[in-house]
């Protein structure tokens, strides 16, 4: 006999019902089933559960599919990580199936563009260069990046057409590559958005902050009014920037629902292999909070967005 003057409590009033009646939000109608050697990439991609990440995933090929059809913007935010994992053929591609209707840079993605164009190569080791004082300081990036921005400036261009007008001219060895080369050549828009002191240019004699404030405000006003065009199916894609472009973009947004222009029902997405908090916000929630649907997809670049890509090929 128990010694406390409490007793469990008495499950002789508890009421139940019909699992039949109850609403469930997994199927079996929903599962995947395994992949056949041999088998198709679109077999595959049918194979993936409708739940979750998966069913996340083919949501937004569906609607950046649905917004080339409905001739709507699909805006592709891009980090440097993007471009260092070697992405940039799937993208160029992209451009070319016309799913992909503007871009928009930190200055990490404009370096590492603009190197791999130039050399073929990118990503130096930070920890060893930091220590000789050699981070950053590689002569040819830091003086033509800023003569291209001071030059495109001058002309009364963004940084982002402004470089894409410099490596045009350049005809660099590897601009195949280049998705700010290959969008220039494509006539697609490229906006560049700068944190003064962030990029390694900033530490080179022929660096002008003038040209630099100047030409990434010209890009910002650019992407504003891109942005303006994703209502009603438009999608918005953040790409491996965890600071930079999300503060951008909620930007835009509040420019233009300030201007009078209705700005609802469009798709945001997160793309990285961790969520910070201002994609959170800023991407997936606070835009399309009066309508619209905003989607955090987990992982590496490197997979997600060839798998991504491979869906939307499929898709058309």
């Amino acid at each position: 006999m128990s010694r406390y003057r409490v007793r469990p409590y008495d499950l002789g009033s508890v009421k139940t019902y019909p699992l039949e009646s109850r609403p469930s939000k997994v199927g079996v109608e929903l599962f995947g089933w395994p992949h056949e050697k041999g088998g198709t990439l679109s077999g595959f991609l049918d194979s993936l559960p409708g739940i979750l990440a998966s069913g996340n995933l083919k949501a937004l090929a569906l609607a950046v599919t649905e917004a080339r059809r409905r001739e709507k913007p699909a805006i592709w935010g891009m980090g440097g990580h993007v471009i260092k994992t070697g992405l940039a053929p799937v993208l160029i591609d992209l451009m070319d199936r016309g799913l992909i209707s503007a871009l928009a840079m930190n200055g990490s993605c404009l370096i590492h563009d603009f190197e791999i164009a130039l050399m073929g190569t990118t990503s130096e080791d930070v920890d060893v260069q930091l220590k000789t004082g050699d981070f950053g300081m590689a002569e040819e990036t830091g003086r033509d990046i800023n003569r291209a921005i001071a030059e495109g400036v001058a002309d009364g261009l963004g940084i982002g057409e402004s470089m894409g007008r410099f490596l045009s001219g350049l005809s660099p060895r590897f601009g195949q590559y280049s998705l700010l080369l290959q969008a220039y050549r494509r006539r697609i828009p490229v906006t560049v958005h700068v944190t003064i002191g962030a990029d390694i240019i900033h530490n080179h004699p022929a660096v002008s902050p003038a040209a630099i404030g100047e030409g990434s405000h010209r890009d910002f006003r650019l992407l504003a009014e891109i942005v303006s065009g994703l209502n009603d199916g438009g999608v918005y894609l953040n790409c491996g920037s965890a600071v930079t472009l999300p503060e951008v973009f909620l930007k835009c947004v509040t420019l233009v629902r300030n201007s009078g222009r209705v700005l609802k029902d469009f798709t945001t997405a997160n793309l990285d292999f961790i969520q910070h908090y201002r994609p959170t916000e800023n991407v997936v929630k606070r835009p399309v909070s009066t309508g619209g649907r905003g989607i955090a997809l987990t992982g590496h670049h490197e997979i997600m967005i060839p798998l991504l890509a491979a869906w939307l090929v499929e898709l058309q």
